[in-house]
């Protein structure tokens, strides 16, 4: 087993025999380092401390300090995992309302604790995905935001319930507004971003975009052609062979941009 899989635990009981049958069936088990052992709840609670490690198996009944005052003193995260170990299992309820993952009891049943060890691998692989996936949406917001000093944006986060997407805006040909939604038009597909036309329109670069009616904004290296229609209204043809509406309210705005008149 590679050691980035290898679980550290503390082992906390104050029979040296309870001790040995912890610590010959984790050593049964070969993925588990014992990084501590420890009589009595006060050195449990310092062995945490010290090593934050990925298990810890507390005895109930310890003088110091018993296994349900350890889990209360211990502080969030210092321990991937806490089990529980008892000869009454009328403790079963405490343990769980203290947030332990299981307990066993004693004398202790090597399939049980089989099983027990499964549950420990169990909840630290989801803690793991749990953070790798909020350091990469973290990641991405960062990758969102300005680049390069630039006070515009120079992508978008595509947000489902499944994964999020990365759209970068120099991609983008044109965005339409589709009710609390925008789409944002690609080459070759398009993407719905939760947003009104109107703040993103203050937060894309008016050099690359320029909004042509009150529900759409096209890039400008896109406009192909311009055809006078009526009441002072034109169809704007884009490269990608899409026709636009451009409105007269905005037509002064594309004026400037192109730096002719329309």
């Amino acid at each position: 087993m590679p050691p980035s899989d290898v679980l550290r635990a503390v082992i906390a009981d104050d029979e040296p025999l309870a001790r040995r049958r912890l610590r010959s069936l984790l050593e049964e088990d070969g993925g588990v380092q014992v990084v501590a052992e420890c009589a009595n709840g006060l050195e449990a609670l310092a062995a945490v401390g010290q090593h934050e490690p990925d298990v810890v198996f507390l005895d109930v009944q310890m003088p110091g300090a018993t296994g349900i005052e350890v889990l209360e003193a211990m502080a969030p995260g210092s321990a991937g995992a806490v089990v529980l170990v008892t000869a009454f299992d009328e403790y079963a309820v405490a343990a769980f309302e203290h947030h332990a993952l299981d307990y066993v009891l004693k004398p202790v049943d090597e399939d049980r604790f089989r099983a027990t060890l499964g549950r420990v691998r169990e909840r630290l692989r989801e803690r793991r995905a749990a953070s790798l996936s909020a350091d990469a949406l973290r990641q991405l917001a960062l990758a969102a935001g300005p680049a390069g000093g630039s006070p515009y944006l120079s992508r978008l986060l595509i947000r489902s319930t499944q994964k999020v997407t990365v759209v970068d805006l120099a991609e983008v040909d044109w965005i339409e507004a589709e009710g609390d939604y925008l789409r944002l038009h690609t080459p070759g597909r398009s993407y719905l971003y939760r947003g009104t036309i109107g703040a993103l329109e203050e937060r894309v670069d008016p050099a690359e975009f320029i909004r042509i009616h009150r529900s759409t904004i096209v890039r400008l290296a896109r406009i192909r052609e311009l055809e006078p229609g009526f009441h002072g209204d034109h169809t704007v043809t884009l490269t990608t062979g899409d026709r636009l509406r451009l409105s007269r309210t905005y037509r002064a705005r594309l004026q400037d941009a192109l730096g002719d008149r329309v």
